[in-house]
């Protein structure tokens, strides 16, 4: 136990050593992009915001490249002060020097799950929010619940809040949907209600619509009008759209179930969202499989040589089963294979291939 624990605690400094470095030098380059993105239009307090609210995203991509660099870092050092050969000698196995590495990282990948994954959909939104705002001052926000679509659009004079019952694959065509428009200081001026709304180059282009004037002290329904068609101006663009409405990280994973009922119930398209919840359950086992990677490479004595050729090694095959994972979640965000092996399956073989080379290593 005494020996598990040493691991353990070894591997989690090393861990939160790198993890502080990487935290550092990233937000120090996203520091000076969003200084020159800005180039001093925006107060340096507000940029230094943008790049707090950015980081836990960058930080959570870059997880599986800590852990790989620390089981590297530490197995390293431990063959080199001739630790592990003591174990061995001891009559312990090189696999018992795993297992305090392996939890260790079977319960950071947990807490980044559980935790850091909420933190990161909710600053992601809010970095965005911001990040439009400063940019040309408006902002949009979409969201999907039972009663259909919303949508809202603004800029420096007011925002529009936009309802649809129903709208096609990647909602810039909304149908029986109610357009309300509120003015800054006076509050809601404007309500349409129309057939359909098709997104175009900076409008909405509206069939079958009526328009009530909410003016206080007026008969807004004596006041209503009849158009065939009706522009509504936006701000919105199908990019954006897009991307709020593609992007499942922006949800967190304990919100993500009732998410993806919603998406079902609204007529939509959950696969994307369904996909990324099972590859998210399935981060910790695909962290624990980088920890024994980094060790099937470097657990050998560095006096056997080739300890540059093991270090690259391990980090190619590393990134090699990131990006096999990556491309299984576009097989199933496609429909190419079901939801379940592409989460589950990449994560599973780099467990079995690093046990396998670690066994090969070991026991020959």
């Amino acid at each position: 136990m005494t020996l598990h624990l040493y691991f353990a605690r070894r591997f989690l400094m090393v861990f939160l050593g790198l993890f502080t470095v990487f935290v550092l030098f990233l937000g120090l380059l996203d520091l000076v992009e969003q200084l020159r993105r800005f180039d001093g239009e925006v107060a340096f307090g507000r940029v230094a915001l943008l790049t707090a609210l950015n980081a836990p995203a960058s930080l959570y991509e870059m997880l599986p490249l800590v852990m790989i660099l620390s089981s590297i870092a530490v197995f390293l050092g431990l063959s080199r002060s001739s630790e592990l050969v003591v174990a061995r000698a001891a009559g312990r196995s090189g696999l018992v020097a795993l297992v305090g590495p392996s939890i260790v990282a079977l319960l950071v990948g947990m807490a980044a799950v559980a935790v850091g994954n909420p933190i990161v959909a909710a600053t992601s939104q809010r970095y965005e929010a911001m990040s439009e705002q400063v940019s040309n001052g408006d902002t949009g926000v979409l969201s999907i619940g039972s009663e259909g679509l919303w949508l809202r659009q603004g800029d420096s004079s007011g925002q529009t809040v936009i309802q649809a019952a129903r709208a096609n694959a990647d909602a810039t065509t909304l149908f029986d949907v109610t357009f309300v428009t509120y003015d800054r200081d006076v509050g809601p001026v404007r309500r349409i209600a129309a057939e359909a709304a098709e997104l175009g180059d900076g409008a909405w282009e509206l069939r079958d619509a009526k328009s009530w004037p909410l003016t206080p002290g007026i008969n807004a329904e004596a006041r209503a009008e009849r158009f065939e068609t009706l522009d509504v101006a936006t701000t919105l663009t199908r990019e954006n759209i897009r991307d709020r409405f593609g992007r499942p990280s922006a949800v967190a994973i304990w919100a993500l179930p009732d998410y993806i009922a919603d998406l079902n119930r609204a007529g939509f398209s959950a696969r994307r969202h369904v996909v990324w919840f099972w590859m998210e359950m399935a981060r910790p086992l695909f962290l624990v499989s980088l920890v024994l990677l980094g060790a099937g490479f470097t657990m050998r004595h560095s006096r056997l040589g080739r300890t540059g050729l093991s270090v690259l090694s391990a980090v190619l095959v590393g990134f090699g089963l990131y990006y096999i994972r990556n491309f299984a979640q576009i097989l199933g965000e496609t429909g190419q294979i079901p939801a379940l092996p592409a989460a589950w399956v990449p994560p599973v073989a780099s467990l079995l291939l690093a046990l396998g080379l670690i066994l090969q290593r070991e026991d020959g």
